[in-house]
């Protein structure tokens, strides 16, 4: 894409320039196109704090979609809805939804691949498509973009917080507060680098909770998140004394369920289509062990 800069932006910054002519744009991804010297002022790479005066040539260089070279599979997708710009599934527990070096089969991306073919290229050939992911053992509401522009719009509303996230998930030990805000920075820890923790020097990140009905030693809750961290529920569930049923990653607590992974289950998800700017709502029902596991703890 190429601008040149009316006379009346003189004094603005590029990155305020480009965010305001590229409306699917959010503001944070145009910084990072210029961080990675995908954009040139008169052929100089600038920053995204630099002055315009007018009259500039302003070279952006386009997201093409990539030929993903992973394979299609005829897998089952419980598909909650579908268009041209975005397609919302309810992923099951015990898939993955992106190829990575140990898991290239088997996949959300591969039953992806194979039932709509036309997926965003932005996240390159292992995660097409996939604006925000779940945990292989977490169950739930996705939503997946088909075209770049999709993707970007999704991405900066689940940034800015547009888009609502709601998990609910079964915990150890009876939660003492009705309602409740964790806070604590996440990053990897520093003793075990697969495991995520609250560090000093981690992520911000804030989770709101709120208690749905509680039994003997155990609790049953609805999470909001307001930040996307990794784990984040997990991490934070168990800083608080209350690690998740299930998650033998962040507990050793005794598991006499019949569930495989955590009893995390992204419950509802709503955001702004990003063509048509209908609010639209979405909400995968709880899968059939959190639901069985609920029945023995309440008779």
């Amino acid at each position: 894409m190429i601008f040149t800069v009316e006379e009346n932006f003189s004094a603005r910054r590029l990155d305020v320039y480009l965010n305001e002519k590229i409306s699917d744009w959010s503001r944070s991804h145009v910084q990072k196109l210029i961080a990675d010297g995908l954009v040139t002022v008169d052929g100089a790479k600038v920053k995204a704090s630099h002055k315009l005066a007018g009259g500039e040539v302003i070279h952006v260089e386009e997201v093409v979609a990539v030929d993903v070279d992973y394979l299609p599979e005829n897998l089952p997708l419980d598909i909650l809805y579908e268009d041209a710009d975005l397609i919302v599934v309810n992923k099951a527990r015990g898939m993955t939804v992106h190829p990575a070096e140990t898991v290239k089969h088997g996949t959300l991306v591969n039953a992806l691949l194979y039932h709509c073919k036309d997926l965003s290229g932005i996240n390159g050939v292992k995660r097409p498509g996939i604006v925000h992911r779940l945990d292989k053992d977490t169950s739930g509401v996705m939503v997946v973009a088909k075209t770049d522009s999709a993707h970007v719009n999704l991405a900066a509303q689940i940034h800015d917080k547009i888009a609502v996230r709601t998990y609910r998930a079964i915990v150890y030990g009876v939660v003492k507060d009705n309602v409740g805000i964790i806070t604590g920075a996440i990053g990897r820890d520093k003793v075990d680098r697969k495991k995520m923790a609250i560090v000093s020097d981690g992520k911000s990140a804030v989770t709101e909770f709120k208690v749905l009905e509680r039994f003997d030693g155990f609790t049953y809750v609805e999470c909001k998140l307001q930040t996307g961290r990794t784990h984040q529920i997990r991490v934070h569930m168990t800083a608080i004394g209350h690690p998740l049923l299930g998650d033998t990653k962040y507990t050793s607590r005794k598991n006499p369920f019949d569930i495989c992974g955590q009893a995390l289950h992204s419950h509802t998800l709503s955001l702004i289509h990003p063509t048509t700017h209908e609010l639209m709502n979405f909400t995968a029902p709880l899968p059939n062990d959190i639901k069985k596991i609920l029945q023995q703890l309440k008779g």
